[in-house]
């Protein structure tokens, strides 16, 4: 949302769709990695990354590989209104 969607007759910005969090990648999400870090967060506290397709296997084993994964989930259409 910007100062221009608030004038009269302006049509609201539409949301983008979620996109992967892999560094330099724009493709849309599909999956949804919760992590967290047991050493800043609490126990329940979710931390959550999106990935798309291509990347979901390889940032699952990045938090994997750190103790940092929880739960893989897909990414529903609620999950990204």
């Amino acid at each position: 949302m910007d100062i221009f969607d608030m004038l009269p007759g302006a049509e609201p910005a539409k949301p983008e769709a979620p996109i992967c969090s892999r560094k330099g990648c724009r493709a849309h999400a599909t999956t949804q990695l919760l992590w967290n870090n047991p050493k800043i967060h609490t126990a329940e506290r979710r931390k959550i990354w999106l990935a798309c397709t291509d990347h979901a296997h390889w940032l699952e084993d990045y938090l994997k590989s750190r103790s940092l994964w929880k739960e893989t989930l897909p990414l529903s259409p609620k999950d990204s209104a």
